[in-house]
C-alpha cells in the first residue's frame, strides 16, 4: 500500500476563543482544510505559528504544504502603503507563513496556497497585491460568494481542472504584479488572476478561492499525488 503523504496546513492564533467551559488563546483552523486533505488521500498536520527560524526544520518533515486563507497580508511586505480598506495586520502570521513558503520552495516541497496563501506566495517571490476589489466575496460578512474561473490551457491547474468552473470565494485582494517565475493559470470573468503557479520544478500552485468549501477535490488530489513518496 502506498504511504499517505503528510501535508502540513498553516494555522493562526486567536485570543479568547470559547468552547465548552473554556475561554483561552487557541491555534485555529477551519475544519474544512484538514478534511479536504484527508478526503484527497493525505494525512493532515496542523502547523501553529512558530519562530521563522523553525520553518526549514518543519517543512523538512513534510511531504507537502498548504498555506491557508485568512487576514490581509500587511502591505509593507510588498512595499506599499496600506489602503484604508485593508484589514489590520497579523505580523507574526505573515512572518511564519512567509518562512514556510520560502522553506518549501527551497526544498522543492509541493505547495498549495489558498486565498491569502496565494497572495503570500506572490509576495514571497517579489510580487505585489491589489488591496481592494469588489465582487469576489459574498454580500454578507462571513458568507462565501461564487463566481466562475477559467483555466489557462497548458498549465498545472488546467491539467487538474480543464474546464471553467464555479468556485467559492471570499476575498477583496488579489494579485497585481506577479512574483518572479509565477504564471497565471486561471482568471475570473473580470480579468482578476485567480490562480498562479510555477510552471517548472516542484508542484507549486496558488488559488484565490476556497476549495475547502467545495466538493471538488481535483486540485488537492494533484497536490497529494505530487507529495506522495515514491
Amino acid at each position: 500500500m502506498t504511504a499517505r503523504p503528510l501535508i502540513g496546513i498553516s494555522t493562526y492564533e486567536e485570543s479568547g476563543v470559547r468552547w465548552g467551559a473554556w475561554q483561552m488563546d487557541a491555534a485555529l483552523l477551519p475544519i474544512g482544510y484538514p478534511r479536504l486533505v484527508q478526503r484527497a488521500g493525505g494525512l493532515a498536520a496542523m502547523l501553529p505559528p512558530d519562530a521563522p527560524e523553525q520553518a526549514a526544520a518543519t517543512v523538512a518533515r513534510l511531504d507537502g504544504l498548504v498555506v491557508a486563507g485568512g487576514a490581509d497580508v500587511e502591505p509593507v511586505r510588498y512595499g506599499a502603503e496600506p489602503d484604508p480598506r485593508t484589514g489590520p495586520p497579523d505580523r507574526a502570521r505573515d512572518t511564519w507563513e512567509l518562512a514556510l513558503i520560502r522553506a518549501a520552495l527551497d526544498r522543492r516541497v509541493p505547495l498549495l496556497g489558498i486565498c491569502r496563501g496565494l497572495q503570500l506566495l506572490n509576495v514571497a517571490l517579489g510580487g505585489t497585491l491589489v488591496q481592494h476589489l469588489d465582487g469576489h466575496r459574498g454580500v454578507l460578512p462571513g458568507v462565501f460568494g461564487r463566481h466562475p474561473v477559467k483555466p489557462v490551457p497548458g498549465t498545472r491547474y488546467a491539467d487538474a481542472v480543464p474546464e471553467e468552473t464555479s468556485v467559492p470565494a471570499f476575498h477583496h485582494q488579489a494579485v497585481d504584479r506577479l512574483g518572479e517565475g509565477l504564471v497565471p493559470s486561471a482568471y475570473a470573468a473580470d480579468g482578476t488572476v485567480e490562480a498562479v503557479e510555477l510552471p517548472t520544478g516542484a508542484w507549486v500552485l496558488g488559488v484565490q478561492w476556497h476549495p475547502e468549501m467545495d466538493e471538488d477535490l481535483r486540485v488537492v488530489r494533484h497536490l497529494v499525488q505530487a507529495a506522495t513518496p515514491p
